[in-house]
């Protein structure tokens, strides 16, 4: 029963929340701002963060990192990533959305592109996706709505990391004109 109510708290959320702007595919030149999410439980999230870094930089794309961490620290253990930029279990409702705060600083920067490198399709992902106003939406797993219009997914055989993935986008994104 709690399932039940918490979907439809959840239906709630993204129906008063989720961005009405259109999407669309479009070329990596010219997007100026851009939002990314990765999971810092993926043993490569560090390097990603880098890559993720130095491909906007590259590009001239202001970029954000968003990271989830709904790791439990245990005493003495240190949060590795910033606490402005980092949604954790406890900015988290008893339904899943993520704190106005932290949805606030995503929208805050516009940008016109997402980016989800998560391997989950959990509904704080979701709520934040669904906010988002950017015009270009890539993800790994496609969520419930068609959100994403770009999805590069892990081959049944075997995932693969976050750069990983994040990499065969950047072979994705050079093709697109």
């Amino acid at each position: 029963m709690l399932e039940g109510v918490k979907g439809f708290f959840r239906s709630r959320a993204l129906a008063k929340y989720a961005s009405t702007e259109p999407t669309r595919i479009t070329p990596i030149g010219k997007i100026r701002s851009a939002v990314a999410f990765i999971d810092v439980e993926d043993t490569s999230f560090n390097e990603c963060k880098v890559a993720l870094m130095n491909f906007f930089r590259e590009r001239d794309i202001k970029g954000d990192i968003f990271f989830f961490d709904f790791r439990k620290l245990t005493e003495g253990e240190r949060l590795i990533t910033s606490i402005t930029t980092t949604v954790l279990r406890k900015d988290l409702n008893w339904y899943g959305r993520p704190t106005r705060e932290k949805v606030d600083l995503m929208l805050e920067g516009e940008p016109d592109m997402f980016i989800s490198l998560l391997r989950k399709s959990d509904f704080p992902i979701h709520f934040m996706a669904a906010a988002s106003k950017a015009h270009f939406k890539v993800g790994r797993v496609q969520l419930p709505g068609n959100i994403f219009d770009v999805v590069v997914s892990d081959p049944e055989d075997a995932p693969i990391s976050e750069f990983g993935i994040f990499r065969e986008m950047c072979k994705l994104f050079e093709k697109i004109q």
